[in-house]
């Protein structure tokens, strides 16, 4: 059988970001679905260690940097020919971000390359739209990590409209809730009000005479409670997903903020790394899904790891054909 695709680039993507530090490894070639080989992901919460000014300690440089190194053992077993490396909010907006960076470069022995908001929006956007396809119609994306919050909509593979807050589950958690974990309804409440706020400049620009045909979210934090609160979606000829609604959502947070982050680990589709901040990211999607007038969401596989390989493969990806 002939082969219609040229070797595949054996392409490692390293995303440094506020929650996790987590090196992927692909297959990747033109045309083709980027396989994952192997991964290793290390859980830095970064937000925990940020100063009054937003400067992160010596301890959270540390961890960053102990999970790096991990990231490139991985990387160097599997003898990557290609790496990729991004850094998204929490060294972005940091003053002594640069510094860090630096150090990390050093590490990786290549440069980083430090996303915007609208950038992660943009590359995640494109990793759903490749999944869903053009079927899915016109597509809303969003996107809660760490420390901001992305929202991307369009009908095409680049978005129409692309929006950034610092509205990020690890952020609303440390800076809104109490420090316990634990939260009571008028703690929710008082914090919702804040998220509010952050979310009003995007709310004022997002187009209020379309509304999406397909809404997604790529948040490993909202796919932990999809997984405890919604439904597995089964389409043939695709991965199962999981959906979930406002209603469910909205059932469910309450209950979790009633429950110290340790024993939220026994509940089903609650992982370690995410119990701390399960409550803060469901608190943003709920409250951006009511700005948005979502009802229902989807949750993606794919997000800004696949985003950033799809857009390179577009880039610098070549056929047999030579272009």
């Amino acid at each position: 059988m002939v082969k219609l695709h040229s070797r595949a680039t054996r392409l490692g993507v390293l995303d440094i970001g506020s929650n996790t530090v987590h090196m992927l490894i692909v297959d990747a070639a033109p045309g083709a679905r980027p396989e994952p080989e192997a991964s290793v992901k290390s859980t830095v919460r970064l937000m925990q260690y940020l100063k009054n000014d937003g400067t992160i300690k010596k301890a959270g440089v540390e961890a960053v940097l102990e999970a790096v190194h991990k990231a490139m053992a991985l990387a160097e077993e599997y003898e990557i020919t290609q790496l990729l490396v991004l850094a998204t909010s929490a060294l972005r907006e940091a003053p002594n971000g640069g510094k860090i960076l630096r150090r990390v470069e050093d590490a990786i022995g290549q440069p980083v390359t430090v996303l915007s908001g609208v950038d992660e929006a943009r590359l995640t956007f494109l990793a759903a739209r490749r999944w869903y396809g053009w079927d899915a119609g016109r597509l809303l994306v969003i996107d809660i990590g760490g420390g901001s919050l992305e929202v991307a909509m369009g009908s095409d593979e680049d978005p129409t409209v692309a929006l950034s807050v610092p509205a990020g589950a690890g952020r609303v958690t440390r800076e809104f809730l109490p420090e316990s974990g634990i939260a009571n309804e008028e703690e929710l409440d008082k914090a919702r009000k804040k998220i509010r706020k952050i979310l009003e400049p995007m709310v004022e620009s997002f187009p209020k005479s379309k509304h999406p045909m397909h809404a997604v979210v790529t948040s490993k934090t909202i796919r932990s409670l999809a997984r405890l609160a919604g439904a597995v979606l089964r389409v043939p000829g695709r991965v199962d997903t999981s959906v979930m609604t406002r209603d469910q959502l909205e059932d469910w947070l309450p209950r979790l903020a009633s429950i110290s982050p340790d024993q939220r680990t026994a509940l089903p589709g609650v992982t370690p790394e995410r119990t701390y901040q399960i409550v803060g990211g469901g608190l943003v999607v709920d409250e951006i899904m009511k700005a948005l007038d979502v009802k229902e969401i989807e949750i993606c596989p794919w997000a800004l790891r696949e985003g950033a390989i799809l857009r390179w493969l577009d880039q610098f990806g070549r056929t047999r054909l030579g272009f």
